[in-house]
């Protein structure tokens, strides 16, 4: 009896534990998920243009036999062959990338024709992939021709039980007619579409002149051409110079169009007249990507929101072709005005980015992801186009030569054919004699033994020696094409051309759709032109409650107030105006005079519409004006001279522009004239003084410089006058006097000096007013 034999499985490296540092391990695998993202999802190959599920989609249908001429498949028919066979992913996904393919109004050159709901422009899905059915186009045909003539390697699936081409080999300039997106890891693409017209005259200025400059490019190849058309608004040189570096973006607009209209103008700018001098606008063409529905749908809340004062509706009446109807509000509207606001509030105006990063073939390191300008991009294209040229005219050679030497073999079995009849009826082993007799190879002697006797009567000798010379002279010409640089690019242009008259200027499908033109400049779009002007009296009391009356009204009439509430100050406006309040802690805040709340009531506390600190209160409320200067002044005695338009501040917070401290508070806050020269102050001690104005400077914040030194006390009140006029202020009682003192000179003194009592009969509160 022999011992039992024990058997320890196999090490095969899968069950190994390898003991390695979490944060190696992590990044290791992280790095192959991040390589596999990029090369195989989410960016394209430049030689096809296409991402592997693109890809896929098409090489699964065209194994189906979905071809242009055939009957149309349920998309769920082919959603469910590649993801079985190709694309072991989500039928979802696989579907949205089929019916991408197929929509008319996200690719240029649809690939796919569909038959259905795919979708619309409106932004609404497509149906269920059960209920819609497809096909290939021809363009997706001629973007898979040379398939079969050994162009392109094969790769098997996924699952090692087919085969799928690595790219495919057609002459269509895919990646840029069509253009792509995509985010990987680290890393993103962008191509907008382009006219294939223009792609191949610059690729055949390129081929002619390998030194071509990229100005020269430009002025073939002129930029994106959108499936939805609308116009490219940048200059040519800021075009020019994003595809110089592969990255960029442009502006793109929609277009106005009116057919319908009378005069040349009026069609190229959008403009229907209509009935009383009544006119409306009309938008044909929309930016690539905004669903429809989207854009009407901004344009209505703009309405909603009174964001757009200007414009009365919005109709949506398109049916095949978009048409947009713009209403203003009346026949004085600035259309030009109204489309500016139109560009700036909607979608009718966005930006496109330009990244041109693609996989490129790089001997040594494989696939590659790159950022290529224009010209490097097309010499790219161009050499793997003249590989696929070699490796078709290398496979035709070898089918050639498999078929000249049956040739030759049928020619000499034709020469002989009594004594290979002979052969083959006397021998049992007929084919080691044939080749001995007649010099033939083991194929050749296959092949007359294979033919069938009705074949005989074919073999004629003038007929074989005609497909032999034929032969003969393609596989010299295949021959002088591999040897010569020079014929593989004269070939190629040919084929370029050749193609370039089914995508041809004057044909449907190959016409421009996206207008290339500079905007021309237009004044700066501003809300406040969107403001319909009316004149309103604000009125803020002195617990802080603001509201807005409308019309002038007298600014010395009776409001009502809450209880021990009252009048704070009280000014008159209009609605476009800008309202600043500046708050005791030195800060400025701005209010729309349009968004004040109505007079019926009390009003809204300032605080719901700025942030006022809780110690703060409001020292002044005054119009903003542009250009004009305020001094303002701490109650410690340290001022400057601020500019308006440097006091606006663009969100609740306000702008600090007084600095204070040690308790002070921001005193003064005056508005200068253009002819004032001099400053008087006069501190709380009644002493006054007077200085030129020049000797201030002019700040956008800070402390400022003293204006009056005090021992005691700080700052009541400053002003600022024209000296030869005199210096006034409003005598006690009901304040409707007024007292104006000439001569001055005596309290003129430098800047910064403590002053002397002021003249005989100044206010004992210590102010000019």
């Amino acid at each position: 009896m022999t011992d039992p034999v024990t058997t320890e499985p196999a090490d095969d490296g899968f069950d190994a534990i390898v003991d390695a540092p979490f944060d190696a391990a992590l990044s290791e695998r992280y790095l192959v998920y991040a390589l596999s993202t990029i090369t195989a999802r989410s960016l394209p190959d430049l030689r096809d243009g296409l991402k592997p599920v693109h890809r896929r989609l098409l090489w699964g249908m065209r194994q189906l036999r979905v071809t242009p001429d055939s009957a149309f498949k349920k998309c769920a028919r082919v959603v469910g062959d590649v993801m079985g066979k190709y694309h072991p992913h989500g039928n979802l996904a696989l579907y949205d990338a089929l019916v991408r393919l197929a929509q008319p109004f996200m690719l240029r050159y649809p690939l796919i024709e569909g038959q259905g709901n795919f979708g619309n422009i409106d932004g609404d899905n497509a149906a269920a992939d059960r209920y819609t059915e497809c096909r290939l186009t021809r363009t997706a045909m001629e973007l898979m021709a040379g398939l079969d003539e050994g162009t392109v390697d094969f790769i098997p699936t996924y699952n090692n039980e087919e085969q799928e081409p690595v790219i495919f080999p057609g002459l269509f300039p895919n990646l840029l007619a069509n253009g792509a997106s995509g985010i990987a890891v680290g890393m993103a693409t962008s191509i907008p579409s382009h006219n294939v017209a223009e792609i191949i005259d610059a690729t055949l200025e390129l081929i002619d002149n390998p030194s071509v400059t990229h100005e020269r490019l430009m002025e073939l190849f002129h930029g994106p051409d959108f499936a939805t058309g609308g116009q490219v608004v940048d200059s040519a040189a800021a075009i020019a110079e994003a595809y110089r570096t592969g990255r960029g973006s442009f502006r793109l607009r929609g277009l106005f169009h009116a057919p319908e209209a009378k005069e040349p103008d009026d069609i190229a700018a959008g403009i229907e007249r209509l009935s009383g001098g009544q006119w409306q606008l009309v938008i044909s063409e929309i930016p690539y990507q905004v669903p429809k529905g989207k854009l009407i749908e901004q344009i209505a809340a703009a309405i909603a929101d009174r964001k757009l004062p200007i414009l009365e509706d919005v109709r949506d009446e398109s049916d095949e072709a978009i048409r947009i109807v713009i209403v203003p509000k009346s026949r004085n509207v600035d259309p030009e005005l109204l489309k500016e606001s139109l560009y700036k509030l909607t979608d009718l105006e966005t930006r496109f980015s330009l990244n041109l990063n693609v996989l490129d073939e790089r001997p040594g390191f494989g696939r590659t992801p790159m950022v290529m300008g224009l010209k490097e991009l097309l010499e790219s294209w161009t050499f793997a186009q003249i590989d696929i040229l070699q490796r078709r005219s290398r496979h035709r050679l070898a089918q050639i030569a498999r078929r000249l030497e049956l040739v030759r073999g049928y020619i000499i079995a034709y020469l002989n054919l009594d004594r290979v009849i002979a052969i083959i009826r006397a021998e049992d082993e007929p084919k080691p004699v044939l080749m001995a007799e007649f010099a033939l190879s083991d194929v050749q002697a296959e092949a007359i033994l294979n033919m069938r006797l009705r074949s005989l009567r074919k073999l004629e000798e003038m007929q074989l020696r005609k497909e032999q010379d034929d032969l003969l002279a393609e596989e010299a010409e295949l021959q002088a094409l591999l040897e010569s640089p020079a014929k593989q690019r004269t070939r190629l242009k040919r084929d370029l051309r050749a193609l370039r008259k089914t995508y041809a200027e004057d044909t449907p499908i190959g016409a421009r759709r996206t207008l290339i033109a500079e905007a021309a400049p237009t004044a700066v779009f501003s809300m406040d032109a969107m403001i319909e002007k009316a004149p309103v009296t604000v009125i803020l009391s002195q617990k802080g409650w603001i509201r807005a009356a409308s019309g002038h009204v007298p600014l010395d009439q009776e409001f009502k107030y809450k209880e021990g509430d009252g009048l704070a100050f009280i000014l008159h406006a209009q609605t476009t105006d800008k309202l600043l309040l500046a708050a005791s802690d030195g800060r400025f805040y701005t209010l729309g005079c349009d968004k004040l709340p109505g007079a019926r009531g009390f009003g809204e506390p300032v605080r719901t519409m700025v942030d006022l600190e809780s110690d703060a209160s409001v020292s002044a409320m005054m119009v903003h004006r542009p250009g004009g200067r305020l001094l303002l002044a701490s109650s410690h005695g340290k001022g400057f001279v601020a500019e308006m338009n440097e006091l606006l501040a663009e969100t609740r917070k306000g702008r600090q522009v007084v600095n204070l401290k040690d308790g002070a508070r921001l005193q003064v806050v005056r508005p200068i004239a253009e002819n004032h020269d001099h400053v008087a102050c006069v501190g709380d001690n009644r002493k006054l003084v007077v200085f030129n104005l020049e000797e201030l400077p002019v700040m956008t914040r800070g402390q400022g410089v003293q204006l009056q030194r005090y021992r005691d006390g700080g700052m009541s009140d400053a002003i600022t006058f024209v000296l030869a006029d005199g210096l006034s202020w409003q005598m006690g009682g009901s304040g409707e006097r007024t007292r104006t003192e000439t001569e001055i000179r005596m309290w003129k003194v430098a800047r910064g000096a403590a002053g002397r009592m002021p003249p005989q009969g100044f206010p004992k509160s210590g102010r000019f007013d």
